[in-house]
């Protein structure tokens, strides 16, 4: 028996097929993965993931504390509650796990929330601890709180009508990867991991369950971790432990984007020097062209260049194709194979994402 969320029960009650999740009990699907994935890209699905692991930061050192802990820097984030998608690296330049941080809020201007992984989760606490200790900061896990993601077209417009005009108008109000206070504890940001618009919402754990059953009163999809990974692949979004870990670096993981290269962060010599030297491998996505199913961990062969491995892979149901994140040599090319089950299928090579906001990129 692993670890249960508040909505444990909720997802029994919807007949949930529940598999263990980096300790967790979690529900993978509630009717299949297909409908929740369209409801998603089309209406409106919601996603338990109180799994995810809540830390507040405070005191003094803060701010500096988080400078030196994540490549990206939070010096940036001018905006009340803006948010912030970073690695946390380790001294040799590996990924010990991407987060996001949101900015201290009018409400709370002494307090950054900080959003990891649950598979990570002792790693990174005692990470965060252990580099806590030259800095006036106290960090504090959240366990009283539960969180809810709702995604889709519609996502806004339904969660404002069931909590009402007042968060109504403070999710019209926001701007994209920026959160907000909202009653007494919750917090409501517009942010998420399918490609959609909608919002995620960190709730009491007492009052979560209630706020569960209006959303599917008010016609919003439960929606399941494989509805999550397809829209996330989709998205062209990291998994940590597929597309980073303790041994990529975030250059190699596509995550150039996000490290502020002009402040001292931990694992910053490492990767300015692959940076300079030049980065051997490249994170691509890849397109099917032969009957198949891409998954993690096949053979990507680049003819006269070299090898790699897909990282993550689906059939997409949105493009009607199957897809997948490959780890494969630096260079410019566009077409590849891939090995399954014996036979090398043809792949094209694209630039995720493949999917934004319902649309076909690719």
């Amino acid at each position: 028996m692993g670890l249960k969320t508040a909505l444990y029960h909720e997802h029994l009650a919807l007949n949930a097929r529940m598999v263990d999740f980096g300790g967790w009990d979690m529900p993978v699907q509630y009717t299949s993965v297909l409908t929740e994935h369209h409801a998603v890209r089309r209406e409106a699905g919601m996603f338990d993931v109180s799994h995810m692991t809540f830390v507040d930061v405070t005191g003094p050192d803060a701010k500096a504390y988080l400078q030196k802990l994540l490549a990206n820097d939070v010096a940036r984030l001018i905006l009340p509650g803006k948010a912030l998608y970073s690695a946390m690296l380790n001294p040799q330049g590996g990924v010990i796990d991407d987060l996001i941080v949101y900015a201290p809020t009018e409400a709370n201007p002494d307090l950054w929330r900080v959003i990891v992984n649950c598979g990570t989760h002792d790693k990174d606490l005692a990470w965060m601890q252990a580099q806590a200790a030259s800095f006036r900061v106290s960090i504090n896990e959240r366990t009283d709180l539960a969180m809810i993601a709702v995604q889709g077209p519609k996502a806004n417009a339904i969660v404002g009508q069931v909590l009402g005009e007042e968060a109504s108008a403070l999710i019209a109000g926001l701007k994209v990867f920026q959160g907000k206070e909202f009653r007494n504890d919750w917090f409501i940001a517009r942010t998420g991991y399918t490609g959609e618009e909608g919002v995620e919402m960190l709730v009491p754990e007492a009052e979560i369950t209630g706020f569960w059953q209006q959303l599917l009163a008010a016609g919003v999809t439960a929606c399941g971790l494989g509805a999550r990974d397809t829209l996330r692949l989709e998205a062209g979004m990291n998994l940590y432990g597929h597309e980073m870990d303790d041994n990529v670096s975030p250059l190699v993981a596509n995550m150039a984007w996000t490290i502020a290269w002009d402040h001292d962060f931990i694992g910053k010599e490492p990767i300015l020097a692959e940076k300079n030297a030049g980065v051997a491998q490249q994170l691509v996505g890849l397109i099917l062209q032969d009957k198949g199913v891409l998954r993690a961990e096949q053979k990507v062969i680049v003819e006269g260049v070299g090898e790699g491995i897909t990282t993550s892979g689906t059939f997409s149901p949105t493009l009607e194709k199957s897809i997948a994140l490959a780890r494969v040599p630096a260079g410019d090319f566009t077409q590849v194979q891939v090995e399954i089950r014996g036979k090398k299928l043809a792949a094209t090579v694209v630039k995720p994402p493949f999917v934004r906001n319902g649309k076909a990129l690719v």
